[in-house]
């Protein structure tokens, strides 16, 4: 039967969302600009894990960074605050040709960017491969710009890589999953070089978190 979708509001009045159980992604703001001003495109959970230790400077010596897209980011986010090594997330926009888009310029898909979770990782702790396994494990890479109910270029499957090494590893995550025999269908997430990623509106920070909420948005 699937999962079951969770319908929640998100964003202004007037926005309605279901967050896929099982999916969630994320970024950083350019500042100075006005949200909606087109750009060149370059064309380009698991249980008893523990929460994202608090007061981890971003930025920070030693600390790496992974922008992952899977879906509806709030669950994303959730999912990947929980895994141990991971000091910090961000939800916002990349991959896209418009600066500073606003959550209404992605929704419509013009935009061109998709849902996305930034995460801060400590490497002593977590390998960016761990962090590969967890993408896999939270959403269904073999789904075309949708994750269950949620349907359009934003919610498309993709990793944003910031380097060779990361995109080396991407790729033979991808192929191992391809060869693994698990799905029914082939892969259809992106390995693309990361661009510009823009941070989302504040409300959507830490979504479900900030209301009491799971990473499939139960309690």
């Amino acid at each position: 039967a699937g999962p079951r979708p969770h319908i929640l509001r998100k964003g202004p009045p007037g926005f309605r969302r279901s967050v896929h159980e099982g999916t969630a992604l994320m970024g950083t703001t350019p500042e100075g600009a006005p949200r909606g001003r087109r750009i060149r495109s370059d064309g380009n959970a698991g249980r008893g894990l523990r929460p994202v230790r608090k007061g981890v400077r971003k930025g920070e010596a030693g600390m790496e960074t992974a922008i992952f897209a899977a879906g509806c980011f709030w669950g994303v986010e959730a999912a990947f605050r929980r895994v141990p090594g991971v000091t910090e997330t961000e939800v916002g926009y990349t991959g896209g040709t418009v600066e500073n888009p606003t959550y209404e310029d992605v929704c419509s898909g013009r935009s061109g960017h998709a849902e996305a979770v930034r995460v801060t990782f400590d490497p002593a702790q977590l390998s960016y491969r761990q962090l590969l396994d967890m993408f896999w494990s939270i959403h269904d890479p073999t789904t075309v710009d949708r994750q269950g109910p949620d349907i359009g270029s934003q919610y498309r499957s993709a990793i944003f890589v910031r380097g060779p090494e990361q995109e080396a590893a991407a790729r033979a995550a991808c192929e191992r999953l391809q060869a693994s025999g698990r799905l029914r269908r082939d892969v259809v997430t992106e390995v693309t070089p990361a661009s510009a990623f823009y941070r989302a509106e504040e409300y959507h920070q830490r979504y479900l978190e900030t209301r009491g909420a799971g990473p499939h948005g139960g309690p």
